[in-house]
């Protein structure tokens, strides 16, 4: 992508030199807040409760916090990602997008959805409408599911947005109460707000596209990403074999589709994973 390094927009959190204690065991409280947010975003935050995240401390980290110039770059260009995504949300839904923040971390971070790990990977909080990553994430995405390329980096962080964007339609709010009062449907309602997302992150890559700040192959890399972590090659990747009744995001097949159909269309309207 075109883009000029340097600044940090004002709603990037930097977190990377705090390091998160952990304290006593997180209750029943934070338990059933753990099991709420595994059915929203299709997460597996359960796996946080042996973390015993009750109570933490942020204390600032020493010596060996201090990041690369590499990460450093990351963390610019997640800030350009970021500002250009929400000034496109804010063209496409004039006076409704509300602005979110991108929270960076190292290891483990405190959001109001609880604690989280690195290896949760890439999530949105919607108690408190920012989005938590981990730069080694695009390290792992790159290494692991053999997704390089900045506008692989793009897609994922967009997609995030793209959550956001479900919380500020009203959209997220619907699908969590569908999934307490159906808990059968929860598993595909997750992959259907997953792949929504992928779609809105489409809508701002066909804004990109449209501005001509795309490099040649870019747009072969945010498909690369999108089939890399489809939940298909992921279980295969990890257990051998699929089940497709446990997907939580969608096929690599199915992320594909949707984050082309964003790119290719532009249109909010076009992005109706429900119907």
């Amino acid at each position: 992508m075109r883009w000029t390094p340097g600044g940090m927009s004002r709603n990037v959190e930097d977190r990377r030199g705090s390091a998160v204690r952990r304290g006593a065991g997180i209750g029943l409280g934070g338990l059933l807040l753990l099991f709420l947010l595994t059915l929203v975003t299709g997460r597996d935050f359960m796996s946080l409760a042996n973390l015993g995240g009750g109570q933490v401390a942020v204390q600032p980290r020493r010596g060996p916090g201090a990041s690369s110039p590499e990460e450093d770059q990351l963390a610019q260009f997640g800030s350009f990602v970021l500002d250009d995504a929400q000034a496109t949300w804010k063209q496409v839904l004039p006076g409704q997008y509300r602005e979110s923040k991108v929270v960076l971390f190292r290891d483990l971070v405190q959001s109001a959805c609880g604690m989280a790990q690195s290896a949760t990977g890439p999530f949105y909080c919607p108690a408190d409408e920012r989005v938590y990553i981990d730069l080694g994430f695009y390290d792992e995405l790159k290494r692991r599911f053999g997704a390089p390329g900045d506008f692989a980096q793009a897609y994922v962080l967009a997609h995030e947005i793209g959550h956001h964007v479900q919380k500020v339609l009203g959209i997220e709010a619907q699908v969590r109460q569908l999934q307490q009062s159906r808990p059968g449907l929860a598993n595909q309602l997750s992959v259907r707000m997953e792949l929504q997302a992928d779609c809105f992150a489409g809508v701002w890559g066909h804004s990109t596209a449209q501005r001509q700040i795309l490099d040649r192959g870019d747009v072969e890399e945010g498909l690369n990403a999108a089939a890399a972590i489809g939940d298909d090659r992921i279980q295969k990747m990890q257990k051998g074999f699929v089940r497709p009744d446990s997907f939580t995001h969608g096929s690599s097949a199915q992320r594909v589709e949707w984050f082309k159909r964003g790119l290719q269309t532009g249109d909010v309207n076009a992005c109706d994973t429900f119907q």
